[in-house]
């Protein structure tokens, strides 16, 4: 598939996830990965911490890449209020799925692009809604034993085998999966970065 860029992308990123994402619609771009301590981000606005963290990734990859366009991306799970980052351990995936079974919750990914040389920055989140079906204890000791959990935020990826976990979304599935495209699409045309 022909580059739909014309411009250098780094993706301040090492999630397989979004550099899937992005390889489909066809974009060029590398891999400089954000190196960030992600505790130090303490805002309890789901949308703005998504965006805040994204920016960080962005603005760190940025430093050494100055002339390039960087797009930095978080993802977060939110359910009543409290935020699911990645789980630390078996027990800690167990808790998560058991605090989204049978409930609804919210993906929430900040995306943010930007340009040092060109003074340009611009972050945006987007919000889905995911339902999950009613789980038993046999299905989430048996999904967490895959080993899918780990490394994903709210301890499931919908793209794998999690996907029998969600009865029904509302909004973007790629933004479950780690990035929203057709969001980060438009951004990339407004800024005449691609050209489709």
């Amino acid at each position: 598939m022909e580059s739909i860029n014309s411009e250098k992308i780094i993706l301040a990123s090492k999630s397989e996830r979004r550099k899937d994402l992005l390889e489909q619609i066809g974009l060029n771009f590398e891999i400089f990965p954000a190196n960030i301590n992600e505790d130090m981000v303490s805002i309890n606005n789901p949308e703005e911490y998504a965006k805040e963290l994204s920016f960080l990734k962005a603005k760190n990859t940025a430093l050494f890449n100055p002339g390039s366009w960087i797009l930095g991306a978080d993802t977060i799970v939110v359910i009543q209020d409290k935020i699911l980052g990645k789980p630390q351990s078996v027990t800690d995936a167990i808790k998560m799925l058991n605090q989204l079974n049978n409930c609804e919750h919210s993906v929430y990914t900040g995306f943010c692009v930007i340009n040092r040389e060109k003074k340009i920055i611009i972050k945006k989140s987007v919000k889905t809604k995911v339902n999950f079906k009613s789980l038993t204890d046999g299905e989430i000791h048996w999904y967490v034993n895959t080993g899918e959990s780990f490394g994903k935020a709210g301890a499931y990826a919908i793209q794998g085998i999690g996907a029998f976990l969600v009865k029904g979304i509302a909004g973007s599935y790629s933004n479950v999966v780690g990035l929203p495209v057709c969001e980060v699409v438009e951004t990339l045309e407004k800024l005449n970065i691609i050209q489709i």
